[in-house]
């Protein structure tokens, strides 16, 4: 199926904005993180993530057939080329109200068509007091889709993890900030590049920062 673009229509419709998801409590999506596959394309066991694609349907968000997740170069040095595989997100994530309104307010705030296909990455990135955790191993970088979305969904005993936006890679950045438990953060990818910066402990302890990252179209292909 051929992926629809929405961007000559809303090409300066917003370049970013960050917003407060009020009906979301976070606290409901942390026992859903506990339990990630480690992402085997990353060196180091310090990231876990889960990958699914849906189609929203009016209200209803459909779960579309499992794919393959595949970027060029271009968008992806690090891993650009390669066909990536993940586990589903679980179906008792999905069924929750506070998910599906993480997906209505992305799909409102971007003003996407009635069946927009979208894929959402559940990600967890974590670190030691030996060990710093990179949530952006690619660098500065685009992920090559139209919209993407950021949703903090925790952040815990960690300093560090700031998002950061730039016009261009050898420039400084526009926009920087540590995105709080339920904030998110909507960038128009054809002006913007992005990157999170790594992440170490406050205390002693292991510590991690969980997000949902949204596309629009889906970067997902079929087998």
């Amino acid at each position: 199926m051929q992926k629809v673009s929405l961007y000559t229509e809303l090409e300066y419709a917003f370049l970013f904005t960050l917003r407060k998801v009020n009906s979301i409590n976070t606290a409901g999506f942390k026992p859903f993180f506990e339990d990630l596959p480690i992402d085997p394309d990353v060196k180091g066991e310090y990231r876990s993530r889960r990958l699914s694609r849906f189609k929203v349907s009016g209200d209803k968000l459909v779960k579309l057939p499992h794919g393959y997740l595949l970027q060029s170069k271009e968008y992806n040095p690090l891993l650009g080329g390669i066909k990536r595989e993940f586990a589903e997100l679980d179906d008792r994530l999905i069924q929750l109200e506070i998910f599906k309104n993480l997906i209505f307010a992305f799909c409102d705030a971007c003003k996407l068509h009635p069946e927009a296909e979208i894929d959402i990455h559940q990600i967890r990135t974590t670190c030691s007091p030996t060990n710093l955790g990179n949530p952006a191993p690619e660098g500065i970088h685009r992920d090559g889709s139209d919209f993407i979305g950021i949703f903090s969904a925790g952040r815990d005993n960690i300093q560090g993890g700031e998002t950061h936006l730039y016009n261009a890679k050898k420039e400084k950045p526009v926009f920087n900030k540590v995105l709080q438990p339920g904030e998110i953060i909507l960038v128009n990818e054809h002006q913007f590049f992005h990157f999170t910066t790594p992440i170490k402990p406050q205390n002693p302890e292991l510590g991690s920062r969980d997000v949902f990252v949204i596309n629009y179209p889906s970067l997902i292909s079929d087998f």
